[in-house]
């Protein structure tokens, strides 16, 4: 077997290896060549090449937010990095375990003039978790001024032992730097950054390591529930008339069963859930907005909770946001071991623990039920929506809001499904989706630019089917997410192409003009067929039920390649079908 000769990129490779972090996203280059030469080299890692690195970087957000563990990324100097940061932006938000390696010249190569070269220290500032310079060598740390050097430089008295001394501590001190910055990853969940300076030659192999290494245990602080103050707000809980549990973006698994069942059969507890929640049960409230919008204010009164206890990720539903902002909770509490947001403006109490812990403790202390309407009420409220909602299908023309009603009822149980932002994302809550298929989106930052990029990094190391489902806008825009070999023949794409950004004729706006169609609605007359010509694709096309109908009944079935289905929609009565429709259901 060979390595890189840099002591360096043995350093850095062997400790992703002795972390067990197997997913490795490489982006072509020289300066990065000795970590490429490394992996690649090693049939531990699965290496995937992805050129684009805005692509690679929501290629592994993928990989991550399947495996939930760290996935490196690894690209050349210069402007290479900052095409990672919507990524990075997206994991740190999402809660997403990256590990950033950027490759770069030595300290005395940089800001004078050289090709490649940007100030990549601390790039990502504090989208990241963590972030750290690495040491090259005696050689790189002698050109600098002493005011310059490492602190743990300064105090050498030895000068005879100053070259194999200052070799060891660079060298600890780079194992120390790397392995936090993994722990730190793995631990909180989150992006990190770690800055690697390589000098010529880049491309020397040798026969065998020339770094020994040890594993540091570096672990968390762990923090114990106190008795007293979950008694307390066991307290707080039972004393109050309604309480609303509203869940964001989370993994199907992320509470335990029991517990839902707890919570599902108080009279007084209402639980809010969307799509990107993965959690289901018979009592609670799926589409959120669906049962809110038409409330009229009194409504909306009895709808006021006491207490509001949020846990999971970013919220999708903006009315309920506005609901909460307006008629505020005496109490708001998030569950979430590693930080909380003020979203309704009224936050109480973090409570620093994942929701199974805090249940735990909780739940035993809860001596009996509170005697209320609440929740039978929106329950009754719940069904004359849902008889509302199945009506007013039958009855609209073809649509995005009938396209999108076709295509999630027909998608197979057991898929994965990735929902593009925007549009996508927000009419899905709409629908009750099979309590089989886990729903994701990139909720951290609600950007349109790598869903793609994501949906197929998710395809690539699930054995179950993985179905994107995107707005045109969306889709085009990261259409680069399908340049890589990596695919797999499951994989489908469909896309609900509305020939612009559909959203924008939903807000307030001035419609129809030629400033809005070019500036807001973005209108095109683009079609996805020449992108599945040049990646490789199955291409079908709908333009009516009838035409959907067809497409739907093979389109999920096994293939010799993957699969894209374009759905076109008419762009100028979608907007009136969607709000029309929350005028039907009141």
């Amino acid at each position: 077997m060979s390595y890189p000769k840099i002591p360096l990129a043995q350093t850095v490779v062997e400790l992703c290896k002795l972390q067990n972090i197997r997913h490795i996203v490489i982006s072509p280059g020289s300066r990065n060549a000795p970590l490429t030469i490394g992996f690649t080299f090693d049939e531990f890692f699965q290496c995937y090449s992805i050129v684009d690195e805005r692509c690679a970087a929501f290629f592994a957000l993928g990989i991550a937010q399947q495996t939930k563990t760290p996935v490196v990324l690894v690209c050349t100097s210069g402007s290479a990095m900052l095409n990672y940061y919507p990524a990075i932006a997206e994991a740190f938000y999402s809660r997403i375990p990256l590990v950033v390696l950027s490759a770069d010249r030595p300290k005395h190569l940089l800001e004078i003039g050289d090709g490649q070269t940007i100030m990549q220290s601390d790039v990502y500032g504090k989208h990241v978790l963590f972030s750290s310079n690495l040491k090259l060598d005696v050689k790189d740390e002698n050109y600098l001024p002493e005011e310059e050097s490492i602190p743990l430089l300064k105090n050498l008295e030895q000068r005879v032992e100053r070259f194999l001394g200052i070799q060891k501590d660079i060298q600890e001190y780079n194992e120390f730097e790397l392995q936090r910055a993994i722990s730190i990853a793995s631990q909180k969940m989150g992006p990190v950054h770690v800055n690697i300076p390589f000098d010529d030659p880049l491309y020397e192999l040798v026969p065998e390591l020339t770094v020994k290494l040890k594993l540091l245990n570096i672990e968390p602080k762990l923090h114990k529930l106190d008795d007293f103050q979950v008694k307390n707000y066991a307290e707080r809980w039972l004393n109050s008339e309604r309480k609303m549990v509203l869940v964001g973006v989370s993994d199907a698994d992320a509470i335990d069963q029991d517990y839902l069942n707890d919570l599902a059969q108080e009279d007084s507890v209402v639980v809010f859930t969307e799509t990107t929640s993965n959690l289901h049960h018979p009592q609670f409230f799926p589409g959120i907005d669906k049962l809110i919008s038409p409330l009229s204010e009194a409504e909306l009164e009895q709808l006021q909770p006491d207490l509001l206890i949020t846990f999971g990720g970013l919220i999708v539903s903006k009315r309920i946001k506005s609901f909460l902002r307006k008629y505020k909770p005496k109490e708001h509490w998030h569950i979430d071991p590693h930080r909380a947001y003020d979203t309704f403006f009224c936050l109480t109490a973090h409570i620093p623990f994942t929701p199974n812990e805090f249940f735990k403790s909780f739940m035993p202390k809860l001596t009996h039920h509170k005697k209320s309407d609440y929740k039978n009420y929106f329950l009754q409220l719940r069904q004359i929506r849902r008889s509302k909602h199945a009506e007013y299908v039958q009855i609209i023309p073809f649509s995005d809001f009938k396209a999108y009603d076709k295509v999630l009822n027909a998608i197979p149980s057991k898929a994965i499904l990735q929902v593009g932002n925007s549009a996508a994302v927000r009419y899905t809550q709409l629908f009750q989706i099979s309590k089989t298929i886990d729903v994701y989106c990139n909720r951290g930052t609600s950007g349109i630019d790598g869903s793609t990029s994501t949906a197929v990094g998710c395809a690539v190391v699930n054995k179950r089917q993985t179905v994107f489902l995107t707005g045109d806008l969306s889709f085009f825009y990261d259409s680069n997410g399908l340049w890589n070999n990596y695919i797999p023949k499951n994989f489908r794409i469909i896309v609900i192409n509305n020939q612009g950004g559909g959203i924008f004729r939903i807000l307030p706006g001035h419609k129809n003009t030629e400033n809005f169609d070019t500036f807001f609605e973005t209108k095109h007359h683009l079609n996805a067929k020449p992108i599945c010509d040049l990646f490789g694709f199955s291409y079908h096309a709908a333009n009516d039920e009838k035409s959907l109908d067809k497409a739907l009944v093979s389109f999920f079935k096994s293939a010799s390649k993957p699969k894209l289905l374009e759905v076109f929609t008419p762009r100028l009565s979608n907007d009136d079908i969607l709000l029309d429709y929350f005028k039907f259901i009141k």
